[in-house]
């Protein structure tokens, strides 16, 4: 009896001792785990937490080399791991009190996808030849973290997540755009690929950024305070970063991709501020001015003549504002009845070529569609000059359309045009002295101007005042 009552008393000792060993044991973030990729030829970062003072020693497979640290008084610990090329698998020893390993590690590309719906579609919700697609999604050296939907007001330590393997099982439910451009860097440069998931539905892009960013611009102040509440996600802003992207800093990428502006049309001359800003925040956050390519949104009936393509051109002009950024379009691929266009292999495709191109060099590869450059006017016409049009450009159907000219009053109307080698020729007789010109002005726009690449131009205006 004096037995088992001492037993009773020892009972909640143990229990307790157990919890704080356990509480001392080395734990990582869910971004660190098996199936990982790790971004080739580079120092990356490992962190997690420990005890305050416990030595943590950290040894990849690929040197055998281990790296010790200890627990900072705020018991998390951090170490620095030089990668060589890529290749794989790969094993990681984390010792301290305890020890993990951590399997399967690949070291390649490593690249963020994040946005709203259009890049978080996957092809189970429905893309074009999703079961032909699906079923040939057989790649061991791509993998994927989807992050799950979380709020905070607050930096988070953690979030949800965990890396699998490419198959027809795990894609089905991935970014699709994220799936081909993966598959695509994948072929071409014949190393793994890591993608990283962060979107959610019809969010705008100010819960994608640390608030300080955006109290830091008065405009993008008061923007925020006009969002209105929608019950599909969060408005307010920081909201998405410090749950699904904080937690992600410092882990390696080798850059972000984008697809999201359809949740800001309310306000979207603004946009050419407001992603400049969040691009600078993430190369902020991460240390890194790492390449950010994006996607213009497709053409759309928003219920009024402007809203959209005054975004699209927001979005054009952030390639000058802000360096190491690209821009592809997809004009002749979107659906104006339609926010979720279906043909998401294209997009995927051309972010594909585009990092291809000017990220890794393969200059073979189409960058992207005519941009705007430059006018000059010649007498009553106007000639036009664009970016990524050195092979030429081309009509596709018998002659151009979508595009306008205006005089000194700047009242647009329509113009005749014809491509010129690599220019463009607008005039319209009703205007004398012509000074501005815009094309594919509508939200709903089906423009034709395409390069030799088989890639569509993006619509522009050369005016101050478009919405008229």
């Amino acid at each position: 009896m004096k037995a088992t009552y001492l037993l009773s008393l020892l009972i909640p000792v143990l229990a307790l001792f157990n919890t704080q060993e356990a509480s001392a044991n080395v734990q990582l973030p869910a971004i660190f785990g098996d199936h990982m990729v790790l971004q080739q030829n580079a120092e990356v970062t490992m962190w997690g937490w420990a005890k305050s003072g416990e030595e943590v020693i950290v040894t990849p497979s690929w040197n055998q080399q281990p790296i010790k640290t200890k627990a900072s008084n705020q018991a998390k610990w951090e170490v620095k791991l030089q990668t060589p090329a890529a290749g794989g698998p790969y094993s990681i020893k984390i010792q301290g009190y305890n020890t993990l390993m951590i399997n399967d590690v690949l070291l390649g590309e490593v690249w963020l996808c994040s946005g709203q719906s259009n890049m978080e579609w996957s092809a189970r919700a429905g893309i074009d030849n999703a079961e032909q697609h699906v079923a040939q999604a057989n790649y061991p050296s791509i993998r994927f973290f989807s992050v799950a939907h979380r709020t905070a007001d607050a930096p988070q330590l953690d979030l949800g997540g965990e890396w699998v393997v490419c198959t027809p099982e795990t894609m089905v439910d991935f970014s699709a755009i994220g799936y081909f451009f993966g598959r695509e860097v994948n072929q071409n440069l014949k190393v793994p690929v890591g993608l990283i998931n962060s979107s959610w539905g019809g969010t705008p892009a100010e819960i994608w950024m640390n608030p300080k960013a955006i109290t830091e611009n008065k405009t993008l102040v008061e923007d925020a305070a006009n969002l209105e509440e929608v019950e599909w996600g969060p408005v307010q802003p920081g909201r998405a970063f410090h749950a699904m992207i904080s937690p992600l800093i410092p882990y390696r990428i080798a850059g972000a991709l984008w697809y999201q502006g359809e949740s800001n049309t309310g306000s979207p001359e603004n946009y050419a501020e407001l992603l400049p800003a969040l691009i600078n925040n993430w190369r902020n956050e991460w240390k890194d001015n790492f390449p950010f390519y994006f996607v213009q949104i497709a053409p759309y009936n928003y219920g009024d003549n402007f809203s959209g393509v005054l975004l699209r051109d927001a979005q054009r002009k952030v390639l000058d504002k802000t360096e190491n950024t690209g821009m592809v379009v997809i004009s002749d691929i979107g659906n104006p009845d339609n926010i979720h266009p279906t043909n998401k292999h294209d997009v995927g495709l051309r972010l594909a070529n585009l990092a291809l191109n000017k990220t890794y060099g393969k200059k073979e590869k189409p960058a992207g569609g005519p941009l705007f450059r430059d006018m000059k006017v010649e007498g009553n016409k106007v000639r036009l000059h664009f970016d990524n049009a050195d092979k030429g450009l081309v009509a596709r159907g018998k002659k151009l359309t979508e595009f306008e000219v205006a005089g000194e009053d700047q009242k647009f109307v329509p113009a005749t045009a014809k491509v010129v080698g690599n220019t463009v020729v607008v005039q319209a007789k009703s205007i004398k002295k012509p000074v501005a010109v815009r094309y594919a002005w509508s939200n709903t726009a089906n423009p034709n101007l395409f390069n030799k690449d088989g890639l569509p131009a993006s619509s522009f205006s050369t005016s101050n005042e478009s919405k008229k």
